[in-house]
């Protein structure tokens, strides 16, 4: 079997503020541009109209239908199958119309018809039915996106307090809330249209990343009693280069059918692909440099019953914390009888 990284000896502590001015310099520009332009969400979060449409052929796709509402105006129409393979659900919004209201929707309607007809011939496609999509249900899906991660933090905290303890808790939860900024801060950067897909993808690398911590964290477990005489920081860094094995051929794993789905898939999946190949590396990243060291500051402020040695000084980057030897004792003489 191939085994990545069997025998890793890294100082992983040793260099968590480089790391810490590294995440630094990535989130918060990306922060500050989501404050300043505002999430760029989707027609499911700030109202739009939905156009139910009927092609007369069977051989249309999809991708020809996203195709022609391109290059009609609606980029960021979306399209999906819905009942029979020739109808189609179109959800899209014109730039300075009302469409939540009527008329608006109306407009709508007539500009998605008209794309479909310039691009497929006249009477190609039938109206079949058209709704609006009022701002006030999108403001309900982001209350219920905000609920779901709450919760999930919750769950999570009395999970690992259950099983570990509240000091590993806490960092696993500080580290997964980076994680979240940089993942939004990624979005930010492309400019990726915030919708359902997005948020799922966001839960979903919350999954990933606390199941990497957990991995993590169980070994330190492990070591705290395994290795006795060992300080917590040497203790928190061989549990890091123990578990990087797995980390390596899991995110491995996952990032190549991701990565597979960012190349192949359409423009619906592509973001999802996306942001959950970032949130991979990101959730790595965060269990080495920002879980670890976090737990370590925890047990320097609030020591735990195994929090062994974690005043003492930890040894610069490049050098392991060494492991104490037993003092040698000398050999004892044993006394003899005298000879009589």
């Amino acid at each position: 079997m191939i085994r990545f990284f069997a025998n890793a000896n890294y100082d992983f502590i040793g260099y968590r503020k480089i790391a810490y001015l590294v995440s630094a310099l990535l989130v918060i520009p990306g922060l500050l541009l989501l404050l300043i332009q505002g999430p760029n969400y989707s027609i499911e979060f700030t109202g739009g109209t939905l156009v139910q449409v009927r092609a007369l052929s069977d051989t249309i796709d999809v991708g020809e239908v996203r195709q022609a509402l391109t290059s009609g105006g609606f980029g960021g129409a979306e399209i999906n199958e819905f009942g029979a393979r020739n109808e189609f659900v179109v959800r899209a919004r014109l730039a300075g119309i009302a469409d939540t209201t009527e008329a608006g929707a109306q407009r709508v309607a007539v500009e998605v018809s008209g794309a479909l007809e310039r691009a497929f011939g006249p009477n190609s496609f039938s109206l079949q039915r058209r709704e609006t999509v009022g701002p006030k249900v999108g403001g309900e899906l982001r209350t219920k996106a905000v609920i779901a991660v709450v919760l999930s933090f919750l769950a999570v905290l009395v999970y690992l307090a259950f099983r570990f303890e509240w000091r590993v808790s806490l960092a696993a939860v500080v580290a997964t809330t980076y994680d979240i900024f940089a993942t939004l801060a990624f979005i930010q950067y492309l400019r990726l249209e915030v919708s359902l897909i997005i948020v799922s993808g966001i839960l979903t690398v919350i999954g990933y990343s606390l199941n990497d911590k957990i991995v993590v964290f169980d070994r330190l477990r492990e070591n705290l009693h395994k290795y006795k005489r060992d300080d917590f920081a040497g203790i928190l860094n061989r549990s890091v280069n123990e578990t990087l094995p797995r980390t390596v051929l899991t995110g491995g794993t996952a990032l190549t059918a991701l990565l597979t789905m960012a190349i192949f898939s359409g423009p619906v999946l592509r973001p999802f692909a996306l942001v959950m190949i970032f949130g991979i590396i990101s959730g790595t990243f965060s269990s080495i440099y920002i879980g670890s060291p976090v737990l370590l500051w925890i047990e320097q402020k609030w020591p735990g019953q195994d929090a062994r040695g974690v005043k003492a000084r930890v040894m610069p980057a490049g050098q392991l914390v060494p492991t104490p030897e037993p003092p040698i004792e000398p050999p004892r003489r044993s006394r003899k009888a005298p000879v009589s």
